[in-house]
């Protein structure tokens, strides 16, 4: 054990870069790629490079390189990472009811009322989002979400 430990004070690169493989790894297996283990890996990873090439010397300004590198890693990558993720928006696939349209069988408004839908009539409410406040019996109205034995409409 002392082998190892003398090993990695002699070659803090080789540290540096254990150090952010570990954090990679972590990043990529648990908080899949959206936490800031991915930018203190990419700072560790950066600064065992300028170690080895012996641009940095000594462990203060190797811990200095290592926050340095992992906020500016963070500033140019965060905005592209996010981009990358995709749209916030997703679509809910939980009821097949969901995107239907189907005729109102009594007023609906944001504290409730019936709609018809497969020969059954259904409490019904409105979302949060809709433009109107009252939509009136036989207007056909889109579901957009189910709450248990409620359907949102819009």
């Amino acid at each position: 054990m002392d082998t190892l430990i003398d090993y990695l004070q002699n070659n803090h690169d080789q540290l540096l870069y254990v150090i952010g493989a570990i954090a990679l790894l972590v990043e990529l297996s648990v908080t899949g790629l959206s936490g800031p283990l991915l930018f203190f890996g990419l700072g560790c990873l950066l600064t065992g490079v300028l170690v080895s090439v012996g641009i940095i010397q000594g462990w203060e300004l190797e811990v200095l390189s290592v926050g340095l590198l992992s906020a500016v890693t963070a500033l140019l990558l965060w905005k592209p990472l996010q981009n990358f993720q995709g749209n916030k928006f997703v679509s809910d696939t939980s009821s097949d009811m969901i995107g239907q349209t189907v005729p109102v069988s009594e007023s609906v408004t944001i504290n409730g009322g019936k709609v018809r839908h497969s020969g059954i009539n259904w409490n019904a409410r409105l979302s949060d989002t809709a433009k109107v406040d009252v939509i009136d019996v036989g207007i056909r109205a889109k579901i957009v979400a189910v709450d248990g034995n409620v359907l949102i409409i819009e």
